[in-house]
């Protein structure tokens, strides 16, 4: 009983927490800059945006879904989604994502089954998908444009293709190891047991194709100023430094980034109208699934467990 009211008190303090990074972020901008900057962008821009930005969430639910088959603990696609989804559309404010989405996803997953060990390796499977979608694009974009992603790498054209090539190189070597060694992949202290080959090439093609969503995202708040590589490639680098600043929700890293590398094409507006779609709208939407599973779920987890030690 003392261990449940610890686990509400948690889920309070997260609800207070989502609240207060709204109020912090939205005031720095004014509602007229808000408005304004959402009321700029043509209709079906913002349309596709928001479209495009689903998708993205789609995809991270399917990392989810993959990585409970990585660790042998298959669920239905809906519980998949509903703990990715909530969790992340936390996490992406609140920052340093393996932790917070991590907290939302343990209480998930422990009540269907899960326990600490195979959901640590869930998190991780899910953060080696994340970074072999950002290599994989950016390779693509290292290659397909060396002028341009080279420009922003700071690299020439030969250069910016052989970055190119060692980045998919990443990718390919990673699926050989899948495919061929057995055990675990070490590297210093850190380990990660390799999927299955399938898996593993599933991986690198949902995690591609994710971060390809929210650059589409990007690039229709942009509406047409730069194409669309260009604005890939500006977010792939954005979205690293992100990362490694694990500043919430890279608040402040991302705008400055692709601002910097975009120049005049990225407007506040567009900056402002992506936060408001891909961060800000998913995050209430993910407190209320929160608090509406605490409501359903939690007492029947509850009940099950009684009855069990019953």
């Amino acid at each position: 009983m003392k261990r449940t009211h610890i686990l509400h008190a948690l889920i309070a303090l997260a609800v207070l927490v989502a609240g207060w990074l709204i109020y912090r972020t939205l005031s720095q901008y004014s509602w007229e800059d808000i408005s304004n900057s959402v009321a700029s962008i043509p209709k079906g821009n913002f349309a596709l945006a928001l479209g495009f930005a689903a998708c993205s969430y789609l995809c991270l639910t399917v990392f989810d879904f993959l990585a409970l088959r990585y660790v042998g603990k298959p669920l239905s696609y809906p519980r998949a989604a509903l703990a990715s989804f909530t969790s992340l559309a936390i996490g992406h404010n609140v920052g340093v994502a393996a932790l917070s989405s991590g907290a939302v996803r343990y209480r998930f997953y422990s009540r269907w089954g899960l326990d600490s060990e195979e959901i640590a390796k869930l998190i991780v499977f899910c953060g080696v998908t994340v970074g072999l979608g950002l290599i994989t694009l950016a390779g693509l974009c290292l290659i397909l444009l060396p002028g341009t992603a080279g420009k922003i790498a700071g690299l020439g054209a030969t250069a910016s293709a052989a970055l190119g090539v060692a980045c998919l190189v990443v990718g390919a070597v990673y699926v050989a190891l899948s495919a061929f060694l057995r055990g675990e992949l070490k590297v210093r202290s850190w380990r990660f047991k390799l999927p299955p080959l399938r898996l593993a090439v599933l991986q690198i093609l949902v995690g591609t194709v994710n971060f390809a969503f929210v650059a589409a995202c990007l690039n229709q708040l942009l509406n047409g100023e730069v194409g669309y590589m260009e604005t890939t490639a500006a977010y792939v680098v954005g979205n690293l430094t992100a990362l490694v600043s694990h500043v919430p929700g890279g608040l402040g890293v991302l705008e400055a980034t692709i601002g910097f590398l975009l120049g005049g094409s990225a407007s506040i507006g567009a900056l402002i109208a992506f936060r408001v779609v891909y961060f800000f709208i998913p995050l209430p939407l993910g407190v209320v699934l929160l608090l509406a599973s605490e409501a359903l779920l939690a007492p029947n987890a509850e009940a099950g467990l009684r009855k069990g030690a019953s």
